[in-house]
């Protein structure tokens, strides 16, 4: 019972464990097994290692159909030297062809990791060379499209070692690119470019989840540091899934995108033309989101309230001021004094509650104590 014990114990990457029957030891443990062991449904928790090797041709030719419905003939590429250019041709027509939308991306994931894992469960049983070069294959595939959608892209070096170890020493692999694709940096998109670019393109699939990548990238920093920003956040979701139930073709699709790539590079430098900072904005912007009508007069005022505010909360952050009770009244105290007088009449006592609130919500999560916040770590 303990060698079924110690081979089954399950963990995070781990499929199944091998017993090697050196001493013939199986027949005592069915013996065990049917007094002590049966699995649910009284089914024998061992398996013959054959049946994890058909499990594995099972699901390698479902992945391959998969492709070959998307016209990628997974045996075709295996053929072409490693290297060449024809080779690359085709993997880059090969991620076109899965990585976009959404769903069907998801789906050649799921088939590549079960490959993926049982090709790791059935090793190092001479077995699975028979399924060495699909397995690289479909890796391949699968990192290339990771690494056009990674905003932050790692060293891939310990990568390149996992799949070094995937296909054995005896076995020739698939070459991958040294460094990770550049990703856009929206702020210096040319977009008229951009957008001439992508009609000529014949991986529209590939640029539209590049820029799709690009974008969300963009929204995470801008809200992380802005949460009164996630209504751009909104319009990203609706527009992929209009793409996604149809409703808008790859070309409408890919326009849209642009026209959020402006907006999202003119809101990261909106506290430049307000003339203010990062900081200050943001606390400009609770107060202003949503809010009464206001004229010019009374929004230049709140902008001189966040300032004030800003700088009244910073003399008040301690040590683990969140901890403490007194810290967070004097906060709390601080914020309602400052808005009593500096708010304009317009404003309900019931929206100066609201604001008095959200603005205490955003100090307590972006500020861990003095000289520490998500502005100055950059967290």
């Amino acid at each position: 019972m303990q060698t079924i014990a110690r081979a089954n114990r399950v963990f995070p990457g781990k499929h199944s464990g091998m017993i090697v029957d050196y001493a013939n030891v199986f027949a005592s443990l069915e013996k065990a097994l049917a007094i002590y062991g049966a699995g649910k449904g009284g089914k024998n928790p061992v398996k013959d290692k054959q049946k994890l090797v058909a499990d594995l041709r099972k699901a390698v030719d479902a992945a391959t159909v998969f492709c070959a419905e998307r016209q990628v003939i997974l045996p075709a590429i295996e053929q072409i030297p490693t290297g060449s250019l024809v080779r690359l041709q085709r993997m880059d027509d090969a991620v076109n062809a899965v990585i976009s939308p959404d769903s069907l991306r998801r789906e050649f994931f799921a088939h590549e990791r079960i490959v993926n894992t049982l090709y790791g469960a059935v090793k190092p049983d001479p077995a699975a060379l028979e399924f060495a070069g699909r397995v690289a294959c479909l890796a391949a595939i699968a990192d290339a499209i990771r690494t056009k959608l990674n905003p932050n892209p790692a060293d891939i070096s310990e990568v390149m070692g996992d799949i070094g170890k995937l296909l054995d020493a005896s076995i020739t692999g698939v070459a991958m690119p040294k460094t990770a694709a550049t990703i856009m940096d929206l702020s210096k998109i040319d977009f008229e470019a951009l957008g001439r670019r992508f009609k000529e393109s014949k991986h529209k699939n590939t640029d539209l989840e590049v820029l799709k990548a690009a974008i969300r990238a963009q929204l995470e920093k801008l809200i992380h540091l802005n949460k009164t920003r996630a209504d751009f956040a909104e319009k990203f979701e609706e527009l992929i899934e209009s793409y996604n139930a149809g409703s808008r073709n790859i070309e409408e699709l890919f326009e849209e995108l642009l026209k959020l790539s402006r907006n999202l590079s003119d809101e990261q430098q909106r506290h430049v033309r307000e003339n203010m900072t990062e900081e200050e904005l943001v606390i400009f912007d609770i107060l202003t989101r949503p809010a009464p009508e206001l004229s010019t007069e009374e929004r230049a005022e709140l902008k001189k309230v966040s300032r004030e505010l800003l700088h009244k909360i910073k003399q008040l952050l301690v040590i683990n001021w969140r901890q403490k009770s007194t810290a967070r009244s004097q906060l709390k105290l601080a914020i309602e004094d400052t808005l009593d007088t500096g708010l304009p009449g317009a404003f309900s006592r019931d929206l100066f509650q609201l604001k008095c609130s959200a603005v205490f919500e955003h100090f307590y999560e972006s500020y861990a104590e003095s000289g520490i916040s998500i502005y100055s770590t950059g967290a």
